[in-house]
């Protein structure tokens, strides 16, 4: 017997066991009315309402609905009931310019159009067939109450169910199309590998649009965990959560646990959920001795994964192993620095140029209406990550080297940018720090450091270049360091090192020298 996996699944698990349990807990503070806490049961009553309203518009089955919102109850209700309807949801980055999520908008031929409140009037010139600010407006104009809505016609599991743009940190973002199947399987995956069970807590501070918020919303309703949403991340808005609602499981970007250890400093009493919350990183290799401080500090359980939205995201998966608990804690967090083994399902290799290379289930069906992308990606039956890396010979480890587009080269020599970025960052007075190859006349490209320091630091040049060759060859060192006070990421936490390469590599026509 083959019956198709789809998102519908979760769902109807959620309501059949979890009708009347804990479902969604609204953001409390924006700018539409929130939803009162939700049963699951309730859940599903809105999501058919939701469905009922598309069947009213006319938006049929293959239809593309985007939605450009921050966290919400509504944003997560429409990552079930667009695609639970053969319908195609389009969750766009809440962070774009305006011309930004016009492209997004126009490319993916969206027939609807959905908007977050606070920035329906920056958006007001982005259009489509039908558009609706969320909040009392598909409250009372959209959503069909007591009204049934069509069955989707032939649930197919190869079925597009949301295209995700990337981020394009290296070029202009691609609409990434992920089944019903890629979806499910990295849902349950997911679940398998961070042991959710019906008494945890799961707070969204990872952002929804960002692989459908990993695909924890739906792993999550099918197993009956109460799902807190949080609109922007705020350290001490975190910790405060995690207490009052008995959060134990959460995602995110290492800036993410970065701003909760800086909360955590200034923190009266214990800090909430010690040896209870087990957290996941992802987004940008973390520095070892954020691992570190995370364990020592806070006292929650560290993982890490390594994905692309190209792969729904999950590949690897790394939580510190029986065989390792006795090790010095400085040491487990430089294991816990790695990607990890590759998640179950998922085969890795590494190509004869360094590239990682994956199949499986979680890896995309296509680039929207992309062919030529779709053929490179997916050239000789294996997804092209873009990524370099290395395994671990003893353990079978995943470690990402860089960015291919990241490798400095510097007088002939390979540098992982990652590298040098986390031997700073061990630099007690650093903050953040985000290393570029910027042309050389001699050495065809240098090693430039841009750093933040901590708060009332005041290490110069010479002490970051001195802490870095102590630790590191001579050539991997930088030449030069710039102080800046921020340095800017995407809403996933990646620092766009193509946007800090311009200014030095203006003029020139290849940004490699």
């Amino acid at each position: 017997m083959r019956v198709p996996m789809t998102i519908t699944d979760f769902l109807d698990r959620a309501e059949l066991g979890f009708a009347s349990s804990p479902g969604v807990v609204d953001e409390p503070d924006q700018p539409a009315p929130p939803l009162p806490e939700s049963t699951y049961g309730r859940l599903g009553e809105r999501v058919r309402a939701w469905q009922a309203g598309l069947d009213a518009l006319g938006v049929g089955e293959g239809e593309r609905v985007a939605v450009v919102s921050h966290n919400s109850a509504r944003l997560l209700e429409l990552l079930f009931a667009v695609p639970m309807s053969g319908r195609i949801c389009v969750p766009v980055n809440f962070r774009l310019k305006p011309d930004e999520v016009e492209y997004v908008v126009q490319q993916s031929g969206a027939s609807a159009l959905l908007v977050d409140r606070e920035l329906d009037e920056a958006l007001a010139g982005v259009k489509a067939r039908h558009r609706f600010v969320l909040g009392e407006q598909t409250d009372t104009e959209l959503m069909r109450f007591g009204v049934d809505p069509r069955p989707w016609a032939h649930p197919d599991e190869d079925a597009t169910a949301t295209i995700n743009y990337t981020s394009g940190t290296t070029a202009r973002p691609k609409g990434v199309q992920l089944t019903h199947r890629n979806i499910w399987v990295n849902g349950l995956t997911f679940g398998l590998h961070t042991r959710v069970w019906e008494r945890d807590v799961y707070m969204h501070t990872l952002p929804m649009f960002h692989c459908n918020g990993w695909g924890m919303p739906y792993v999550m309703a099918g197993l009956g965990v109460k799902q807190v949403v949080l609109r922007k991340v705020d350290g001490a808005e975190i910790l405060r959560r995690v207490e009052e609602h008995g959060v134990t499981l959460m995602c995110g970007a290492p800036a993410v646990w970065n701003a909760v250890l800086d909360a955590a400093a200034a923190w009266e009493g214990e800090i909430p959920g010690r040896d209870r919350v087990r957290i996941v990183c992802a987004g940008a290799p973390p520095p070892s001795r954020m691992i570190q401080r995370i364990g020592g500090e806070l006292g929650w359980e560290f993982t890490q994964i390594y994905g692309l939205t190209e792969t729904s995201p999950l590949l690897t998966f790394n939580r510190t192993r029986p065989a390792d608990t006795e090790l010095p804690a400085e040491e487990r967090a430089r294991k816990l620095s790695r990607a990890g083994l590759p998640a179950l399902g998922v085969k890795l290799k590494v190509s004869d140029a360094g590239e990682v290379l994956a199949r499986s289930n979680v890896v995309l069906d296509g680039y929207w209406e992309n062919p030529e992308e779709t053929d490179a990606a997916l050239e000789g039956g294996w997804f092209h990550t873009g990524d370099g890396g290395t395994f671990d010979d003893e353990d079978g480890h995943l470690t990402i080297s860089d960015r291919k587009k990241d490798v400095i080269i510097t007088g002939g020599e390979n540098v992982s940018s990652i590298e040098v970025e986390d031997t700073i960052f061990s630099h007690p007075e650093v903050a953040e720090v985000a290393v570029i190859g910027v042309p050389h006349e001699k050495w065809g490209e240098t090693i430039k450091a841009l750093v933040v320091l901590a708060e009332g630091a005041t290490a110069q040049e010479s002490d970051i270049i001195a802490h870095c060759k102590q630790r590191m060859a001579g050539y991997k060192a930088p030449t030069t360091v710039e102080f800046r006070d921020v340095i800017p990421r995407t809403a996933t936490g990646k620092i766009q090192k193509f946007k800090l390469r311009e200014p030095y590599w203006s003029g020139r026509d290849r940004q490699v020298n």
